[in-house]
């Protein structure tokens, strides 16, 4: 059995992908290939990417999708292919990201003990000085936000602990576990899809852990702001799916309440900010989505492993950091911070 494929994404970002393949071939740990899925890109990138693999044939596979189907679908395309050269890890890594010599190894040794199925580490902004992610957590506000993230370097967990899951731009994955809880949800197309995957894991009864030796690099957005208007919506529409997907019947409806008013009080901020066309598509495209994603849900609920009282438990208790203006409103109502 093969030990890694680490799968980078590529739509129309040809040189921070070269950028970020660099990084990658210098790693510590050697037992990987690198897996570029291109997402239906302009001829700049396929003329690279074709130069790529002709000069590392035996350490990069490029596979080529005719369109852009999304992170989710873009993906999934690298996932199918490494389960079907029997490849023991996946790892996800973003194009515009860079590695420490030492992350793949960092994850690899962290992933060992079979009951964890997800290991990450820490995902620093470029410049290397504030966090992106320590990990993902998932708020009883139905919220899920990146741990740690915008704060300075120096406050990341310096000691291994379990997180709630992962974010996709940077982790290693157990490949049985896509065997398990099935592939990334193309409904999702980008942005929570890994919310839903770690949600979904966690209800399989599968881990996730965090590792402070794992370190790499990343742009943030470098691709989402090609396109004005696509992360409101895309926020809109999906952030909503986790939750009806996911959420165990038993805090579903105190879980589903919190997480609707500030739903409903952020659509009014984006309209009061200007972006209320985007906004409003995507609560509409959400709700058309949600009837499948109930479908879904009754699957998901039926084969879960763990029980309410443990998902219940490890939920972050409390609105997630950057909800300021809900922390806000709440102190004027109920005098709590």
């Amino acid at each position: 059995m093969n030990s890694v494929a680490i799968i980078i994404l590529n739509w129309n970002g040809i040189e921070d992908t070269l950028t970020c393949i660099d990084s990658l071939l210098l790693q510590t740990y050697k037992d990987f290939r690198i897996v570029v899925v291109d997402n239906g890109s302009d001829k700049a990138s396929l003329t690279a990417l074709k130069k790529l693999q002709q000069q590392y044939k035996e350490g990069v596979e490029v596979i080529y999708n005719s369109k852009n189907l999304g992170f989710t679908g873009g993906v999934n395309t690298g996932i199918k292919w490494a389960i079907e050269n029997e490849f023991e890890y996946i790892a996800l890594f973003n194009n515009d990201a860079i590695a420490d010599k030492g992350w793949l190894a960092a994850l690899v040794s962290a992933i060992e003990p079979k009951a964890i199925a997800i290991a990450t580490g820490q995902l620093l902004h470029i410049d290397g000085q504030t966090i992106d992610s320590t990990g993902e957590l998932y708020s009883n506000w139905g919220l899920p936000f990146s741990r740690n993230r915008n704060e300075p370097t120096v406050s990341a967990p310096t000691e291994k602990d379990f997180v709630f899951g992962a974010t996709g731009g940077a982790t290693l994955y157990r490949t049985t576990l896509f065997h398990e809880i099935g592939l990334f949800d193309d409904a999702f197309f980008a942005y929570y899809e890994d919310a839903d995957l770690n949600f979904r894991a966690q209800l399989a009864g599968r881990r996730a852990i965090y590792t402070p030796e794992a370190i790499a690099y990343h742009k943030q957005g470098a691709t989402s702001k090609k396109l004005p208007g696509f992360t409101i919506y895309q926020n809109f529409k999906n952030m909503p799916l986790v939750l009806l997907k996911n959420v165990p019947t038993g805090i579903f409806v105190t879980v589903g309440t919190r997480f609707y008013l500030i739903y409903i009080l952020s659509f009014w901020k984006a309209v009061a900010k200007g972006n209320g066309f985007p906004a409003l598509k995507g609560v509409i495209a959400s709700f058309i989505l949600g009837f499948g994603a109930l479908k879904k849900r009754q699957q998901i609920q039926k084969s879960k492993k763990v029980s309410t009282e443990y998902i219940k438990n490890i939920l972050y208790a409390d609105l997630p950091p950057e909800q300021t203006g809900m922390r806000r409103l709440r102190r004027i109502v109920t005098g709590r911070v």
